[in-house]
C-alpha cells in the first residue's frame, strides 16, 4: 500500500486550493457563516460540477469520475484547510457511499454530476457500528419521524432517511420534510433538525443490505472526516508558523524561542503521523480492504485531537490577536471542535477499536 500523493493527487489538489483561494477566502467564509444562507450557492457547482468532485468517488458506468476514494480524500483535506461551507461531506461521501453501496444507478448519476445534493438523515454524532437507527418508521409508502442534528440538511434536493418498515431496516429516499436549522458550534457546517410527517418515501434498499449501507456510509465519512480534520491540522501549523516568524518581542522573531519551536515541532510530528493514519485508512477505504473498519476506527481516535490541539496551537501562539474575530483561527477551532464530535468522539473510536481487535475491557 502507497500512503504517498501521486501526481494526480497533487494536481487536483491545487486546483481544489486554487478554487477555493479565488471563492472561499476566509472574510468571506465568516461573513457567509453569520448570514441566513451559510452555504454559496455558487461555490458547490463550481466544486462539484467544474471540477468533478462530486463524481470522485462513483465509477464511470453511474456516471462519475471512476477514480477511487483516495481522490475523495484529498478533496476533503483541501477544504479542512479552507473551512469552506460545502455539503461535500453530507452530499459527495455520506449519501454517495450509501447510494453506492445499494447500486442505485439514478439517484448516483444526479450525485455525481453535482445536479443533485442528498443528506443522510442520522444524528452527526453517530459513529459506525452503532446499530440501525429507531426514530423514524416506514409504513410501506410514507416515512414518520424525527431525527435531530443532520449535516448538510438544510437545501439538499434528496433526503436518505434510515427507518423500521414493516419487514425490518430500509432506507429511503424522499423530498418533503420539515428541515429545521439549529445553533451550530461551527457555522461552516450548519446542522439541522428534520422532521417527517408522513412524507412520501421511495425504497432505495431494504433489510440486511440497508443496515450495510448505512455502516457503509458512516465508515466513509469517518475516514473522510479524517483527511480533513488533517487539512485542518496542517493550515493551523502553517498559519502558526508563519505568525512567529514575522511576530517580535524582545527584538527578535518570537519564533526563535525555544518554548515555542518546541510546541511547533510537537505539532508537526503528530500531524505528519496523523497525515500517514488517515491516508491509509482511505486506502483501505479505497481497496475495500478487510482492515477498514480497524484503519477507520484508528483514524478517528487519533487525528481528531490532533486537529483539535493544532487549533488550539493556533489560537495560543497568535497572541492577541488570535482570540479576535479578525483572525481565522477561531473557524479553525470551531470546526476542529465540532468534527470531533462528528461521526463519533474519539473515545467511542478507541472502544470500537478495542471491540475489532478484541481487547479485553480493563
Amino acid at each position: 500500500m502507497n500512503l504517498l500523493y501521486s501526481d494526480v493527487d497533487d494536481q487536483l489538489r491545487a486546483s481544489v486550493r486554487d478554487l477555493l483561494a479565488a471563492r472561499a477566502p476566509w472574510p468571506d467564509v465568516l461573513a457567509r457563516a453569520e448570514s441566513a444562507e451559510p452555504y454559496d450557492p455558487a461555490l458547490w457547482p463550481a466544486l462539484a460540477r467544474d471540477l468533478g468532485v462530486a463524481g470522485l468517488a462513483v465509477p464511470e458506468a453511474s456516471g462519475g469520475h471512476g477514480a477511487s476514494w483516495r481522490e475523495v480524500a484529498v478533496v476533503a483535506e483541501e477544504l479542512g484547510r479552507s473551512v469552506a461551507g460545502t455539503p461535500f461531506l453530507g452530499s459527495a461521501v455520506l449519501a454517495t457511499a450509501a447510494a453506492l453501496h445499494a447500486e442505485d444507478g439514478s439517484l448516483l448519476a444526479g450525485l455525481a454530476a453535482g445536479t443533485t445534493t442528498a443528506a443522510l438523515v442520522v444524528d452527526f454524532a453517530t459513529a459506525p457500528g452503532t446499530g440501525f437507527p429507531k426514530s423514524v418508521r416506514f409504513d410501506g409508502q410514507a416515512v414518520s419521524g424525527e431525527v435531530r442534528g443532520i449535516a448538510d440538511a438544510a437545501g439538499a434536493d434528496v433526503l436518505l432517511v434510515p427507518a423500521v418498515g414493516p419487514d425490518g431496516p430500509v432506507i429511503v429516499t424522499c423530498e418533503a420534510a420539515t428541515v429545521t436549522p439549529v445553533t451550530s458550534l461551527d457555522l461552516t457546517r450548519p446542522l439541522a433538525d428534520v422532521r417527517l410527517d408522513g412524507a412520501a418515501a421511495t425504497v432505495l434498499v431494504s433489510g440486511e443490505a440497508a443496515v450495510a449501507a448505512l455502516d457503509a456510509a458512516l465508515l466513509a465519512g469517518a475516514v473522510v472526516l479524517a483527511s480533513e480534520q488533517v487539512g485542518l491540522a496542517q493550515r493551523c501549523l502553517d498559519l502558526t508558523v508563519d505568525y512567529l516568524k514575522v511576530r517580535y518581542q524582545f527584538g527578535r522573531p518570537i519564533g526563535s524561542f525555544q518554548a515555542l519551536k518546541h510546541r511547533c515541532a510537537d505539532l508537526w510530528a503528530a500531524i505528519a503521523q496523523a497525515r500517514a493514519v488517515a491516508r491509509y485508512a482511505a486506502s483501505c477505504l479505497a481497496d475495500d480492504d478487510a482492515d477498514l473498519a480497524v484503519a477507520a476506527a484508528l483514524a478517528q481516535a487519533y487525528c481528531s485531537p490532533v486537529a483539535v490541539k493544532a487549533a488550539e496551537e493556533c489560537v495560543q501562539l497568535h497572541g492577541g490577536i488570535g482570540f479576535t474575530w479578525e483572525h481565522p483561527a477561531h473557524l479553525y477551532l470551531k470546526r476542529a471542535k465540532a468534527d470531533s464530535i462528528a461521526l463519533g468522539t474519539a473515545g467511542r473510536h478507541r472502544a470500537r477499536l478495542a471491540e475489532l481487535v478484541d481487547l479485553p475491557a480493563a
